[in-house]
């Protein structure tokens, strides 16, 4: 299909190779409840991931100089948001699969300073990237999906968040943490609807070039992961805020309706994808777009099946989470195969 692959970066040079740790990082805990028993199977694929976080964290302070380039790149730049949340992904993955390993005492402790180091970067390239694009500092560019990248961290800190609720003492403690988690979430909710349209539109009326279709799949992370954030910090909210049965309900009724856009938009993401393969789609570390949004998609449909008792959506997780690891598969090989022959 491909002549030639291009050339990739060194690991950890550019801010978009923390992709591969979001897309390994949540094939791990995004495993839907039907298959628990690969637990132990996806608690090293968990481990290997942190390993690799490691890895590009060094390398990137290593070469810091060069990064200050990457801000002015009108593409480039909007993948800091992805930093951030591989240290969120290992972080949620330390709380819920690394207890296994180290004892339930260290987990928290690494969940909870990754999530913190994740949520503080994450407010910072929510702020700072449309900050640099509103005042010219960031080259005039058009409108991809990519723009979500850097908003979508707080609303993996709110979905990550919740899950530490319940381990800090209960009053304020708790209740500031909710209370932190939502905003967030609200953050996160209502840039990716001010950013949305606009991409929509440059879609529908100027197409995409074939480099840039595996970016379509960017969308989905906000979508499903807000599904998740909403049921779980529902799920979190009775006894911590007052009427926390109407925040169960808004995370059910709130998650139905996103849920119906996301597989609409996974459909048409989908269909551009299959008829770009045919066509030649070049390799790049945008292919990693393929997993971690599917996998928001996983914990999102989870979340509804947990909540509903739906076996229509415990088997849609299943079926998601199968497509998930094809896709980590396949993107893994591929970026395997085309850093040797760099």
């Amino acid at each position: 299909m491909l002549e030639r692959a291009p050339r990739l970066s060194r690991p950890g040079t550019t801010p978009n190779w923390f992709a591969s740790v979001m897309g390994s990082g949540i094939v791990a805990t995004a495993l839907p409840a039907p298959l628990s028993v690969l637990r132990p199977v996806v608690t090293v694929v968990w481990a290997l991931a942190a390993v690799w976080l490691v890895v590009l964290v060094w390398q990137l302070v290593a070469d810091r100089r060069r990064q200050h380039r990457h801000l002015r790149d009108p593409v480039l730049v909007h993948f800091w948001g992805a930093p951030p949340m591989a240290l969120l992904t290992i972080g949620a993955g330390a709380v819920a699969l690394g207890r296994d390993w180290i004892g339930t005492g260290p987990a928290l402790v690494a969940g909870a300073v990754l999530w913190t180091a994740g949520t503080a970067l994450g407010l910072v390239t929510a702020v700072g990237v449309p900050y640099r694009m509103i005042t010219g500092r960031i080259p005039a560019a058009e409108p991809f999906a990519g723009w979500l990248m850097p908003v979508v961290p707080p609303m993996v800190s709110a979905a990550t968040g919740a899950a530490l609720v319940p381990h800090l003492p209960a009053g304020q403690p708790r209740l500031a943490l909710l209370l932190a988690c939502y905003a967030m979430f609200g953050i996160s909710l209502f840039a990716t609807v001010v950013l949305l349209p606009q991409i929509w539109h440059r879609l529908v009326t100027a197409g995409t070039e074939a480099a840039r279709v595996p970016a379509l799949w960017i969308v989905l992370g906000p979508l499903g992961q807000s599904i998740t954030a909403a049921n779980l910090l529902g799920a979190a909210a009775p006894g911590v805020l007052p009427f926390g049965a109407a925040a169960e309900a808004f995370g059910l009724f709130y998650g139905l309706a996103a849920w119906g856009f996301a597989m609409l938009w996974l459909a048409i993401a989908a269909a551009v994808t299959l008829r770009t393969v045919r066509a030649g789609m070049p390799f790049s570390l945008t292919w990693w777009s393929f997993t971690f949004p599917v996998g928001t998609c996983v914990t999102g449909t989870s979340a509804l099946a947990a909540v509903t008792g739906s076996a229509l959506f415990g088997g849609a997780a299943v079926a998601l989470y199968v497509l998930l690891v094809g896709a980590w598969v396949t993107v893994v090989l591929r970026t395997g195969q085309t850093w040797g022959r760099r």
